[in-house]
């Protein structure tokens, strides 16, 4: 089974151009239920594989139980290339009813008065909405108001190689733990000569590489943009989190994966030649799979306290009028419901989106099969989102730049925070 990372995030970027021109030539054809028949809705669902086959099913069976709605999911984009897709065809007025929008690509979407407003529809739906787990709230939720439904749902753990740890005579990580303890263990597990990394770090410089500092600068005291909006929060916090990466990168523990997505990252895990990796709970499948005996714990921190970080992806609406509007309010209300969202979370990967589909006798199964996928869960109880800021991609390019040249030994914690800041800051002063 293909990673979430990789079912997201691969192979879009050749591709970009020609999907576009493509996928705008294709919509636009949907009806709007008019002389009677069936209002359909255009679903540009993003997923591939498995995602895609969980869709698929969810709505055909939709579709049987609402046949006044029809749902066409075509599209054939994947989601790293979603936001360039919708962008272009919000801008030729040519757009779906609903798109997997990346979390942290909402705010800047949201700007479009083509954005359906669903803070009525999430909030009065049958689940109530504060069972819906923290994170999957904020992802959705910009200005104050929810602008998009929740997805998917993840958080980030370390997965550890329990072979390895037996082999060096380590302890295996327990919760609590430090980033010093997380340095010194991926020190000793590491084994040059025999290929053997202590740990991975994603060195694209894209949001794979950003996303795992964020953690780090949270626990610090520190923030992605400071109160006054008009700085980044972590320009002293963010060189402390560096020097975690630094210190891993002068002690060669860390495999540097060169590529966008971390497939290769993931790839000397699976083989064993890798003692811990951060990864989320779409990744178990493949660790399974592979037949690592593995050990999952929290993320590490500097001050003790729990704290990891989640990445939700959205279904954002667009506004095709009032009968297409009507009709995608019902299809993600029905689709958000633990009955639903729990076959959904099984077979692509997701967290259970409220606290109603956790306790679910399905979900109960899938937690005794997969070991670890108890802690992914309960770290939801202290995870944090990407703040829903429209410079947010800006920011998280100029902090992308800053970690790859870290782990390269290229710049210092305190000269790339210096070039994150100049860079970052900038972007926050442009008038939004």
């Amino acid at each position: 089974m293909p990673s979430r990372r990789t079912l997201l995030r691969a192979g879009a970027a050749g591709t970009a151009a020609t999907a576009a021109q493509s996928l705008l030539a294709a919509c636009g054809g949907t009806s709007g239920g008019a002389g009677g028949g069936p209002v359909t809705i255009e679903m540009w669902h993003g997923q591939t594989d498995t995602g895609k086959a969980a869709i698929q099913a969810l709505v055909a069976e939709f579709q049987r139980t609402h046949p006044d709605i029809r749902v066409d999911i075509g599209g054939g984009v994947l989601s790293d290339a979603m936001l360039q897709k919708v962008t272009a065809a919000l801008a030729s007025g040519s757009y779906p009813d609903i798109a997997y929008i990346f979390g942290s690509d909402l705010a800047s979407i949201a700007r479009s008065p083509k954005v359906v407003d669903l803070t009525g529809t999430v909030r009065s739906g049958p689940t109530p909405w504060d069972r819906f787990w923290g994170p999957a709230r904020a992802a959705v939720t910009v200005n104050g108001r929810v602008r998009a439904a929740p997805a998917l749902l993840d958080s980030l753990a370390v997965v550890c190689n329990k072979k390895l740890f037996a082999a060096k005579g380590r302890d295996l990580p327990q919760p609590g733990w430090t980033w010093q303890d997380f340095t010194d263990t991926a020190r000793a597990l590491t084994d040059t000569p025999a290929g053997v990394f202590g740990t991975g770090w994603p060195g694209a410089g894209d949001e794979d590489t950003v996303w795992r500092v964020w953690p780090m600068v949270w626990d610090l005291g520190g923030d992605v943009v400071a109160g006054d909006g008009k700085h980044i929060g972590f320009r002293d916090t963010g060189v402390k989190a560096l020097e975690t990466v630094a210190a891993l990168a002068r002690d060669r523990s860390v495999y540097i994966d060169p590529k966008p997505g971390s497939e290769q990252m993931y790839q000397v895990f699976l083989s064993g030649r890798m003692g811990m990796v951060a990864t989320g709970p779409w990744q178990l499948p493949d660790i399974v799979q592979a037949k690592v005996d593995y050990h999952v714990v929290p993320l590490p921190s500097y001050s003790g306290r729990p704290i990891t970080i989640s990445g939700p992806d959205t279904w954002t609406a667009f506004d095709n009028g009032p009968a297409r509007v009507a009709a995608t309010r019902t299809f993600l209300t029905w689709l958000m419901q633990p009955a639903q969202d729990v076959r959904w979370d099984i077979q692509a990967g997701s967290l259970p989106l409220s606290r109603a589909t956790q306790a679910l006798p399905q979900w109960t199964a899938q937690t005794r099969e997969t070991t670890g996928l108890t802690v992914f869960t309960k770290a939801l109880e202290t995870a944090r989102v990407r703040p829903n800021h429209a410079a947010y991609p800006q920011i998280s390019e100029a902090l992308g730049q800053a970690v790859t040249g870290v782990l390269l030994g290229r710049r210092t914690p305190a000269q790339a925070l210096h070039d994150c800041a100049r860079q970052a800051d900038a972007a926050l002063l442009i008038p939004r």
